[in-house]
């Protein structure tokens, strides 16, 4: 396998996991235990806010919690250009001449003690993944799960750093990925300027899982199909959570015109149709949905 060298940019990354959380003390034994017991219940209710810049994490249902964590530095703008599908009076009448916001990110979910990423965001191109792991006191090595939405760049780049003589070294070194089967043979065979993919693919050979859309994966997530992006791009639900990786590109037009597709969708058809399907089924299910490319903070209902 040839791989890529001097293109990766090195990480650093020592880390422990963080505990935060204090309570005032009260003067009577009993005030304070009565006291601490409803502050607990009602922080476990709240939305957990972490002072770590591009982050944001939310409790699930299920008892676990969900990080966004914005890869990309600085605000990120969709340009008009990017949604050719959509006529010039709608475009305007969202009043967004800078383009519309959005972002690059990823979606860290702890649960049953164990941490789950998905996608892994744009790694030596500017990713800020390993930047914001750190400053959350989360070690890479403790990543047991990446599941993976589909395969550009900018979601899977960051799996690999630059190591020793510039070769390409996994990132997360105790993590098993999960790809699509559908997904993983399309880069595989059929699309071009796939040297990225193959070689990522082919340092993870040790822990690769391909699923089929349906299949129940580790830790109570369900696959499910969202083509059109790309030929295997997939969706993922895990309790109240909805992952749906690149289905909108610019949400403030999207979320009202799911039929209107961005230049970046491979297939326009299967696109819309599983942009339908899939806000449908999170209104449905009152899923909270997780995307790629949503604006700060990356969540929409």
């Amino acid at each position: 396998m040839k791989l890529f060298d001097n293109i990766f940019i090195p990480f650093i990354a020592a880390l422990a996991l963080t505990v935060v959380g204090c309570n005032e003390s009260k003067n009577s034994t009993k005030n304070s235990t009565e006291n601490k017991a409803a502050l607990s219940r009602e922080t476990s209710a709240k939305v957990e806010t972490p002072a770590v810049e591009g982050t944001k994490t939310i409790a699930l249902a299920n008892g676990a919690s969900v990080t966004w964590i914005q890869d990309n530095e600085g605000k990120k703008f969709m340009p008009r250009e990017l949604f050719s599908d959509a006529n010039d009076s709608l475009y305007e009448s969202l009043n967004m001449p800078a383009g519309l916001p959005a972002s690059v990110s990823t979606f860290l979910v702890k649960v049953d003690g164990k941490y789950i990423l998905f996608d892994a965001g744009l790694g030596a191109w500017g990713g800020q993944l390993l930047k914001r792991l750190e400053a959350l006191k989360v070690n890479p090595d403790s990543i047991g799960l990446v599941y993976l939405t589909h395969f550009h760049a900018d979601h899977i780049a960051g799996l690999v750093k630059s190591g020793s003589a510039g070769k390409m070294e996994k990132v997360f070194k105790n993590a098993s990925v999960y790809a699509g089967k559908v997904e993983y043979d399309a880069w595989m065979n059929d699309i071009p300027k796939n040297d990225l993919q193959k070689n990522i693919m082919a340092l993870y050979k040790d822990r690769l899982h391909l699923f089929a859309f349906g299949d129940s994966l580790p830790h109570g997530v369900l696959a499910m199909d969202a083509v059109g992006h790309t030929p295997g791009h997939s969706a993922f639900q895990i309790s109240n959570l909805l992952v749906i990786g690149d289905l909108m590109h610019g949400y403030a037009l999207q979320k009202n015109h799911p039929e209107i597709n961005s230049n970046y969708d491979m297939d326009k058809e299967k696109s819309a149709a599983s942009r339908k399907r899939i806000m449908q089924y999170a209104r449905e299910h009152k899923l909270l949905m997780a995307g790629m490319h949503l604006p700060p903070p990356g969540f929409a209902e």
